[in-house]
């Protein structure tokens, strides 16, 4: 058995189906597909494709799948209703579809210790309810919502509560902060240099209370949302 990669639902799946299924994978940016090709060629994953596309567009024939999973992406689908309908498209009459979203910001503290940290130094008024956002669907019943306009049936939803585990120190898991979050990094970059020493500080101070003996431990909070495509009549 290859050991779990859980950073890529594609290649979990892969690993899990081995010789029993395909997985196909898509990405609209080239770099990631890229990225993927080559982690699925070191894991020796000959079941999983990765190919550029844009939910709203599937580059794949109707009723082609039998299961369609988005981990934390449909939040910025630029028409998250036209994105589930092509999800539905390509799936065979009866299967599933199913989605994981971040819960609110305040129960991620991966995300929450972060940004209330800097949010005392930058301004940052809310998104506008349906802007493209990380947390655009951590309202429960939003993303059930979207899936029934879309065509899904039985939308069902349930509330996953885990821990985000990574063996990285506190500066580490700042840099990786940074590097992950264009967002983050447009706020701070208008910061004085003072001020980034200040927040770069208080942010370090209440990461601490995250930090273990064998790294960074915050509890998490998702929505998982499925539902399936009607049989035919």
């Amino acid at each position: 058995m290859l050991p779990r990669v859980p950073e890529s639902p594609a290649l979990s799946i892969a690993e899990e189906l081995e010789r029993e299924g395909k997985v196909l994978g898509i990405d609209p940016v080239p770099e990631m597909v890229a990225a993927a090709r080559r982690a699925a060629g070191r894991l020796c994953l000959k079941n999983a494709q990765f190919e550029v596309g844009f939910a709203e567009k599937l580059p794949f024939s109707s009723a082609t799948f039998d299961a369609a999973v988005s981990r934390f992406a449909v939040m910025f689908f630029s028409s998250p209703v036209d994105g589930v309908r092509e999800m539905l498209r390509v799936l065979k009459p009866g299967k599933k579809l199913a989605f994981a979203v971040w819960h609110f910001a305040e129960n991620n503290l991966f995300h929450y210790t972060v940004s209330r940290v800097v949010e005392r130094y930058v301004e940052s008024p809310p998104p506008p309810p349906d802007a493209p956002d990380a947390f655009r669907f951590a309202a429960p019943g939003k993303l059930r919502e979207v899936l029934a306009e879309a065509g899904a049936i039985a939308a069902s939803e349930r509330l996953l509560r885990f821990s985000i585990k990574a063996a990285i120190s506190i500066e580490d898991f700042w840099t990786l902060r940074h590097e992950m979050s264009e967002k983050l990094r447009e706020k701070l970059a208008i910061l004085s240099k003072d001020q980034m020493t200040e927040v770069k500080r208080e942010v370090m101070d209440a990461l601490r209370a995250y930090s273990t003996e064998g790294g960074m431990s915050f509890a998490a909070e998702v929505l998982i949302v499925s539902g399936k495509k009607p049989l035919p009549g």
